[in-house]
């Protein structure tokens, strides 16, 4: 739901499901007694894992909510070591990749607690200030087995409390988070990890060389195990995303994509408590209708997923291409680099090159060429990055590890900083004619001097798909890019600077929108404003999605956040209840 006033995009206090039932979920208004006392039975069935949410940098306030509390040096002093590193950020559940999310940013720059990310030991963030628990979920539960799952959907039917999903906190939209929710939290759901060169999914006959991982497996983790047993695993370009969890759920790209396709082509078996409370395995063969929902429905619309299995790939070569010119780059100069990828792209993606495009940054990797037919094929691009006094490198790794270890580690996003995203999938038509190409490449230096476009090149152009097996928008089957751009705030922002990034976003990507009409965006990376957003997101899919949402969740207990910033909850009763004797200091 897209608001606007005078033609502004309003940050606003609402909701969307994005394939609720049209059955309204009934308000539930319980005493503050009888709420408390199914909390403590809830608390009891899960043999007491069921936690109160503070913020994570709490321990360098003195004040939450108005209400005087302890410094803990110690604490804060290790959080701020830590501030930015995603991999320490994931183990705290108050912790989100994209900080904003924590807060309710109606109400900044006091609707949360957050540090500078810049110098996180700076006192202007929190001496004499108040911490506040923003867009926080009031509880959560450590999820271990799926009966947790299953006692928290029952409360949350029987209470009218909302559920909030969160698994590493990399969600740039949100969706993790929400202020008055009762969290199911999945991060420790990694024990599940398992390695079949003959994997038959339940009910079928066909195997796969598949891994079979819980949610809160690092994506990582999964690389070095497959390396060690001589495969290749497709997933993202993190080290600390759960590669069994959103990531999929939404698309899921890598850079191998455009040759193995995405991470709804790859997951061949799911099982997931739905929001009727089953256990269920959706795979090819049983719950065909859910498999095809969780492939690219995105989120947690259908359900909690407690385990998938991936088919993997044998060991890869790797080509890796490497260009830079950062600091000898100036508009000028980028405006011409970017005409020459753009020139060059229909030939890279016949030829099965995928990687990342930032600014005056390339690097490429290709499974199919040889070293010698890399380096050709890479020979414009680079002569370009070399005459700027750049560096140019097309070396041949031995496996993705290697190159996983050289390059992405210091090269993927950073955590900590306040960022929002606004993306479009950009079709092969427009790379494919002199006119298409000159349109892309007018468009996008027209635009930076406000950003330089961040292009993943992931969509899985060579990739055999067979039609109508997953859902995300069909877009991606007929681009070559995804293109992406983004916009920062600092951690005190102003309500009004806040909400005019959101504005710049979507009235920069805007641009990309109206030169690709009957395209697409990407679900996990997509503008919290997207304007049809369904159709952006799910194509021809949506009503498909529709239809299986009602039959699975036909009073949508189980939303997906698409639009707004602090969530609503059912009742104030709920925010009342954060300080019971068997609650306390716990978080």
């Amino acid at each position: 739901m897209l608001y606007r006033s005078a033609g502004r995009v309003l940050l606003v206090t609402v909701s969307f499901v994005h394939a609720r039932a049209d059955v309204p979920r009934p308000v539930i208004r319980l005493s503050q007694q009888a709420l408390l006392r199914e909390l403590t039975l809830l608390n009891e069935s899960v043999d007491g894992r069921l936690f109160a949410v503070t913020p994570w940098e709490l321990p360098c306030f003195s004040n939450l909510n108005g209400i005087a509390v302890a410094r803990n040096d110690t604490e804060c002093a290790a959080i701020q070591a830590n501030y930015t590193n995603p991999l320490f950020r994931a183990t705290h559940f108050g912790a989100y990749m994209i900080p904003e999310w924590e807060t309710c940013q109606t109400e900044s720059p006091s609707g949360g607690c957050l540090l500078d990310p810049s110098d996180p030991s700076d006192p202007l963030a929190f001496d004499k200030a108040a911490c506040h628990s923003g867009n926080l979920a009031s509880y959560f539960i450590d999820v271990r087995y799926y009966t947790d799952v299953q006692k928290a959907l029952r409360f949350s039917e029987m209470t009218g409390i909302r559920l909030s999903v969160k698994n590493k906190g990399h969600d740039y939209k949100g969706r993790s988070s929400g202020k008055g929710t009762l969290a199911l939290w999945v991060r420790n759901l990694h024990d599940q990890f398992s390695y079949e060169p003959e994997f038959v999914p339940e009910g079928c006959s066909t195997s796969y060389d598949a891994v079979t991982i819980g949610p809160g497996v690092l994506t990582q983790t999964i690389y070095e195990y497959a390396d060690a047993v001589n495969k290749t695993f497709i997933g993202g370009y993190s080290q600390s995303v759960g590669a069994g969890g959103g990531f999929f759920l939404g698309g899921g790209h890598s850079v191998l994509s455009p040759v193995y396709g995405l991470a709804v082509d790859r997951v061949v078996q799911v099982k997931v408590v739905t929001a009727n409370g089953q256990y269920l395995v959706a795979n090819e063969c049983s719950n065909t209708d859910l498999f095809f929902a969780l492939r690219g429905g995105g989120g947690s619309a259908f359900g909690v997923v407690m385990e998938s299995s991936h088919r993997l790939e044998p060991q890869l070569t790797l080509q890796v291409a490497s260009l830079n010119f950062t600091g000898h780059s100036n508009l000028s100069t980028l405006a011409i680099w970017y005409e020459t990828l753009v020139n060059e792209t229909y030939k890279w993606g016949t030829q099965g090159w995928g990687g990342h495009i930032v600014g005056p940054t390339l690097i490429f990797v290709n499974s199919l060429l040889s070293n010698a037919d890399a380096k050709a094929s890479m020979r414009t691009a680079a002569d370009f990055a070399l005459a700027q006094g750049g560096t140019a490198i097309v070396e041949e790794l031995p496996s993705y590890l290697a190159f996983f270890n050289k390059y992405v580690t210091l090269a993927e996003a950073s955590v900590g900083p306040e960022l929002i995203l606004g993306s479009r999938l950009i079709p092969t038509s427009l790379f494919e004619s002199a006119e298409g190409r000159e349109t892309l490449s007018s468009t996008i230096a027209g635009l930076l001097s406000f950003a330089s476009p961040y292009i993943p090149v992931v969509p899985p152009f060579l990739y055999n798909y067979t039609e109508g097996t997953t859902s995300v928008t069909p877009a991606w089957r007929r681009s070559l890019w995804h293109l992406s751009l983004h916009n920062v705030w600092s951690w005190n922002s102003s309500v009004d600077y806040i909400q005019e990034q959101y504005e710049a976003v979507t009235q920069h990507v805007q641009q990309f929108r109206d030169i690709t009409p009957g395209s697409g965006a990407y679900f996990n990376e997509g503008d919290v404003y997207e304007p049809n957003h369904t159709y952006s997101y799910w194509g021809n899919n949506y009503e498909r999605l529709l239809s299986i949402k009602k039959r699975y969740d036909p009073v949508g207990l189980l939303d997906c956040w698409q639009c707004g910033l602090c969530i609503l909850d059912r009742f104030n009763a709920f925010n009342l209840l954060t300080h019971f004797s068997w609650l306390e200091g716990r978080k």
